[in-house]
């Protein structure tokens, strides 16, 4: 699975276009990054700059717009109206897919150190990346901004992580850190009443409302020991909410941003606000993402309202999607469209053709075509895909039957585990194809030098390895289908059972297909000792699947009768 990280750079600069344009070209002039939004405002004099990338090619991409701040942004000539200590303010990393928060402080402390060594620029960790937890907060970090900074670098407390202990009079310091995704997100209410709306916020936030002797929002506030206001908090962890109206859509909304989507996701936050307005007579009738939003937050929210249905959850990631746009209301005041809203979907390239995304009959055409790509490898996964989607069919049935509501649970986790494996097997088809094209680009490499021969045996063993590799996972991929197979043949809707049959001979015809084009790249490789063991390995998995699959063909033949 990819992994995709977030960088949200913050640069004092938000009037001159033309710099603003050098600093994000050099940004995008790194390969494998995506600009998803450049936000410049002119009252703050600051760009809010958002891309996204592998955790190397983010952190590339940061240093390079970093150098270029530094070169284009005089500090001492900066006016504006938001806080600010450097012509590279702050610059977050955000994990999105697949990302541990171990590697996003990496890449902080990565970033950092380049910086500060490169660039001689003052730079401070914030956040999850902070090594000192007095510097975690941000706005600590930033008290006394640009102009208060010559003193405050002097003072022990303030030595920076990396770089120099002496202000730079040009470019400030920066502040690098590892956060959480934040979402703004807003919830339609059916009422223009600002008040009406600001109770539910009060309602949902963490921060609740003032706790008043008379328990009514203007009575007096009841008051702690140390003279403070008393609090009642509200519903929600992680989360900032207000109301209020918006004059475009003529309604009222609670406007909220969700700081840490784990531990409150946006559906439990939609189903707060619900609850909220209920019990104060108003109806929510829709919500909105302002900004861009992870796929595993509307991945989770699908699954979420296909609990509450009771209805099994093992539906495609399409399927999932749709059902949380339709559950939250998300095309209410405009369409929702997944593919600018959603990051991953957004940084799709579209130059890159996929064999996903023809239908069946192209799929076929192309096999058929004189190109010997997609070959053996792509159909074994494409069967092995099939195979597991019988498996989840079955399951999804079987949830659904009427009568069986007491084993909605088991099958439902069938169904998504039937899901998972389609989704690993069709990456493969793809992957598998690719491999081989890397294998043909490794032969087509220059031999005239002695260099070159060497260059280009090292990466022909290579890519050849690689080619091998995409099968065999083929191989282990599919052969999981086979618990999931036998419990459906065992437990499924017995009306299906000639679908597990069919699934159990898919998965098996790619695991053998698959086999045999570990076996033919093999043939290639001058590692004998790698050899041996891949043999050694397909052998094993090829002789588990003939015994699993007969087990499961002995018990889909009983029941066919």
């Amino acid at each position: 699975m990819r992994k995709l990280i977030e960088c949200v750079p913050n640069f004092s600069e938000g009037r001159d276009l033309e710099v603003i344009r050098q600093i994000t070209d050099a940004i995008e002039s790194v390969d494998g990054v995506s600009l998803l939004d450049v936000d410049p405002g002119a009252s703050t004099n600051r760009t809010v700059v958002t891309f996204v990338g592998s955790p190397d090619a983010a952190v590339e991409a940061a240093f390079r717009g970093i150098k270029k701040a530094a070169e284009l942004i005089d500090m001492r000539k900066h006016k504006g109206a938001h806080p600010r200590m450097g012509a590279t303010d702050v610059c977050p990393f955000i994990p999105v897919s697949n990302i541990s928060w171990e590697e996003a402080i990496a890449c902080a402390n990565k970033l950092g150190k380049r910086v500060g060594e490169e660039l001689s620029i003052p730079v401070y960790l914030y956040e999850r990346a902070a090594k000192n937890a007095s510097r975690s907060n941000l706005s600590v970090v930033r008290a006394g901004e640009y102009e208060g900074f010559f003193e405050k670098i002097k003072g022990p407390a303030w030595k920076p992580e990396f770089g120099p202990s002496i202000f730079n009079e040009k470019s400030g310091a920066t502040v690098i850190g590892a956060r959480d995704f934040l979402i703004a997100y807003n919830v339609n209410l059916n009422t223009k009443a600002v008040r009406r709306a600001n109770s539910v916020a009060f309602d949902v936030r963490e921060n609740g409302r003032v706790k008043t002797e008379d328990g009514t929002p203007f009575g007096k506030p009841v008051l702690d020991a140390s003279g403070e206001s008393v609090r009642i908090p509200g519903m929600l962890k992680h989360v900032k909410a207000i109301g209020w109206y918006v004059e475009e859509y003529g309604i009222a909304q609670i406007s909220m941003n969700l700081t840490n989507i784990e531990e409150t996701p946006l559906h439990v936050a939609f189903d707060a606000c619900v609850e909220s307005a209920n019990k104060r007579g108003l109806r929510v009738t829709g919500s909105e993402i302002v900004g861009m939003v992870p796929k595993k937050c509307l991945l989770d929210a699908g699954r979420y309202f296909l609990r509450k249905q009771q209805w099994s959850e093992g539906a495609s990631e399409e399927e999932l999607i749709d059902i949380a746009i339709r559950s939250l209301g998300l095309s209410e005041l405009k369409p929702f469209d997944p593919k600018e809203k959603v990051i991953e979907f957004k940084i799709e390239s579209d130059s890159k053709r996929s064999l996903l995304k023809v239908n069946l009959r192209e799929f076929c055409n192309e096999t058929l075509s004189d190109s010997p790509a997609p070959g053996g490898g792509s159909v074994a996964a494409l069967m092995g895909a099939l195979g597991a989607s019988l498996g989840g069919m079955v399951a999804n049935l079987s949830a659904g039957k009427r009568g069986w509501d007491d084993r909605l649970e088991y099958f439902s986790d069938r169904a998504v585990k039937g899901q998972q494996l389609k989704d690993e097997l069709l990456s493969l088809v793809d992957e598998d194809t690719a491999a081989f094209n890397k294998v043909m680009d490794a032969f087509a490499l220059p031999k005239e030098s002695a260099e070159e021969k060497a260059a280009r045996s090292a990466a022909i063993e290579q890519a050849t390895k690689h080619a091998a590799e995409i099968p065999f996972k083929a191989m282990e991929t599919a052969f999981k289908s086979y618990q999931l197979l036998s419990e459906m043949a065992d437990k499924g809707n017995p009306a299906s059972i000639s679908d597990v049959g069919v699934g159990a001979l898919a998965t098996r015809a790619c695991i053998e297909g698959a086999a045999m084009n570990v076996r033919i790249n093999l043939a290639g490789l001058k590692d004998e000792k790698l050899k041996s063991a891949f043999v050694e390995k397909v052998r094993k998995i090829s002789a588990d699947s003939e015994a699993r699959f007969k087990e499961i063909n002995c018990v889909v033949e009983k029941k066919l009768g």
